[in-house]
């Protein structure tokens, strides 16, 4: 579940925001202001993972609100505005909607925050020491916990990928980019065999010519990717 703040200077405005985040299984909305100040107010008192926040508004703008703040939570960008976007995306927001939007561009923008979300929860949890790396994925607006000792390799599917684990004949598939996969997993011992495949090295029982083993499971080997594949067998010399 992510906490969010909706910020806008308009009531119907906000409103609107209130009514689309409601309509998100995996949002909360946890707080509506009409201004940076009532916004910072919140945050003191309040755990937020995800502001929507409008940029010209009286007093503090959106943008320079965004600046102040020393550890900003994931920001969606929600204005009339089109000249800001470039200004905005220098502040690394998540998306930018252009008022008015539909529904589904304001899902599509819930969905690539969702995904940025998973992948700061993941790396914390993998940096915390004496325990196993692990990390949650969003299944069916339920949060399921991936340990990454447990994976065996990854398969990308467009906007999807399935988790398939040592411990269960049945993968795990969730809305996320085979590249996005393998940023969160960049500190593990997993390698990109194939346009579609992240495999697990551990787990790597042989390698024959254009074919990876995980025991009785064949993979291919892309091309593109076959010196590196071949790096786990032939180590350098230097």
């Amino acid at each position: 579940m992510m906490r969010c703040l909706a910020i806008d200077d308009e009531k119907l405005v906000r409103d609107l925001l209130g009514d689309n985040i409601r309509k998100v299984p995996y949002l909360q909305l946890v707080g509506s202001c009409k201004n940076a100040m009532e916004a910072i107010n919140v945050l003191q008192e309040a755990s937020v993972d995800l502001i929507f926040l409008d940029i010209q508004m009286p007093g503090l703008s959106g943008l320079q609100f965004l600046r102040s703040l020393p550890h900003p939570p994931l920001a969606i960008l929600v204005t009339a505005y089109e000249r800001y976007a470039l200004e905005g995306f220098d502040l690394d927001v998540v998306d930018y909607l252009l008022k008015p939007y539909a529904f589904d561009r304001f899902l599509k923008a819930c969905n690539r925050a969702l995904e940025r979300h998973q992948s700061r929860q993941g790396n914390a949890r993998s940096a915390a020491p004496g325990s196993d790396p692990f990390f949650f994925v969003n299944v069916e607006y339920a949060q399921v916990k991936i340990v990454v000792a447990d994976i065996r390799y990854i398969e990308g599917l467009k906007d999807y990928v399935k988790i398939h684990l040592a411990s269960s004949d049945k993968p795990v598939l969730t809305r996320m980019t085979l590249k996005s996969m393998a940023e969160r997993l960049a500190a593990a011992p997993f390698i990109r065999t194939h346009k579609s495949f992240l495999v697990s090295i551990p787990h790597v029982t042989a390698i024959k010519r254009d074919t990876l083993y995980l025991g009785e499971r064949e993979l291919p080997i892309g091309e593109a990717y076959r010196e590196q594949v071949e790096r786990i067998v032939r180590p350098s010399t230097n």
